[in-house]
């Protein structure tokens, strides 16, 4: 496959399809230290009239830490049968490996930098616009909510604009 800038808009009906039957790796770091983690949360939309990817990280995770220091963020979605690579990635800490490599994953740079990989269906490469902590007092649905949270703490959401998409051909 190869990735090629494509039009958002396009490819809206499809991002909504491979979230709830794929996971996705969101990735963050500059050029010497950059880390990748398998996500299975994110919401798309439209946020003061720009597109918008919110994703959610735990404190605990060592990808937190890139995405505090670091403007632009990305999700990439792999193949249906990378399972393995979304498998390692989301149970390995970037603390004591290098996943990428571990992976095979060819590294590319978007939009500030921004690490994504060449063997992804497509990428959304985002700049950070909002974070908030999500707040237990907040939730009205405890029954759905707090399973999610027996262990670790709770996620911070992680708003940025879309500033590129890419899809393969």
């Amino acid at each position: 496959m190869k990735l090629h800038p494509v039009d958002l808009k396009i490819m809206a009906p499809e991002i909504f399809r491979v979230f709830g039957t794929q996971n996705a790796l969101l990735s963050a770091g500059g050029s010497d230290n950059c880390n990748t983690m398998t996500i299975g949360w994110c919401q798309l939309g439209t946020l003061w009239g720009k597109p918008v990817c919110t994703v959610y990280v735990r404190p605990e995770r060592y990808t937190y830490q890139l995405m505090e220091s670091c403007d632009y963020f990305t999700v990439s979605v792999l193949p249906a049968d990378q399972k393995k690579i979304m498998g390692y990635c989301g149970s390995k800490s970037g603390r004591d490996t290098d996943k990428i490599k571990e992976c095979g994953l060819t590294l590319r740079r978007g939009a500030g930098d921004a690490p994504f990989f060449d063997e992804a269906e497509w990428v959304l490469v985002c700049k950070k616009a909002y974070v908030q902590d999500l707040d237990p007092a907040c939730v009205l649905e405890k029954d759905t909510a707090l399973p999610f949270y027996q262990e670790g703490g709770w996620h911070r959401a992680y708003t940025g604009i879309v500033l590129e998409a890419y899809a393969a051909r």
